[in-house]
């Protein structure tokens, strides 16, 4: 299988030194793609504006914007049999970016924000049929289960792995991966969380074995 996989956060400019973005590490997203190439998957990283490294040898694109993204997975999505959407795509951006100069200290200022485009659905709707799509949703864990189901349904997904905010600059994830067929997998130990380097072998592995069968000579079949 070929995997495509996006890590790290989006960088929305502000001016020519300033952004929103959000805390992602992209750790996650980097460990999942070591865990694809050691299974022996070819494995295409687009990387957004993180520290980690990506693994040697691994066909790494960087982007910053989420508009860099979405340029990215159009044009790579079409090579690929499945879509891990790992990346932290930032909900919103400056509706239009102070070019040319950076605000001065201490200067008044004002933003007026536009929502970003939903990447993950749009290439549900643009390659759903021939690529299997694989999201991520974090969440409050009151909320998760339910939050990440209505996620699989609203944006096409086939599998949703669902982990809770404490994820979020922890060394583990407490993640479970959610079917479109309603069933949920969790890996060994559950809930007690894994290190991320653990949980992408898993991930990967579980992933190869519920959606490689459908993988043949004549390409993807849909999965619906």
């Amino acid at each position: 299988m070929h995997f495509l996989i996006t890590a790290g956060p989006t960088h929305e400019p502000i001016d020519e030194v300033r952004y929103i973005g959000n805390r992602s590490s992209g750790r996650m997203g980097v460990a999942i793609a070591a865990a694809a190439q050691r299974a022996g998957h070819g494995v295409t990283l687009l990387l957004g504006p993180a520290t980690v490294a990506p693994p040697p040898q691994c066909q790494t694109i960087r982007f910053r914007t989420a508009e860099e993204l979405r340029t990215l997975l159009l044009r790579t999505a079409p090579e690929a049999d499945l879509l891990v959407m790992a990346a932290a795509v930032a909900d919103y951006r400056p509706k239009a970016m102070l070019a040319g100069r950076k605000i001065p200290r201490g200067e008044a200022m004002s933003l007026e924000l536009e929502p970003v485009p939903d990447l993950l659905a749009e290439v549900a709707t643009t390659f759903g049929a021939a690529l299997t799509l694989v999201g991520f949703a974090l969440e409050e864990p009151a909320a998760l289960e339910e939050r990440a189901r209505a996620k699989v349904d609203r944006k096409g997904l086939d599998a949703i792995v669902a982990n809770p905010l404490a994820t979020m600059d922890a060394e583990g994830i407490e993640g479970a991966v959610i079917l479109r067929d309603g069933r949920t997998l969790r890996p060994p130990g559950w809930p007690k969380p894994l290190p991320k380097e653990e949980f992408a072998t898993w991930l990967v592995g579980t992933l190869t074995a519920t959606f490689g069968p459908t993988i043949d000579a004549a390409g993807p079949k849909d999965l619906g």
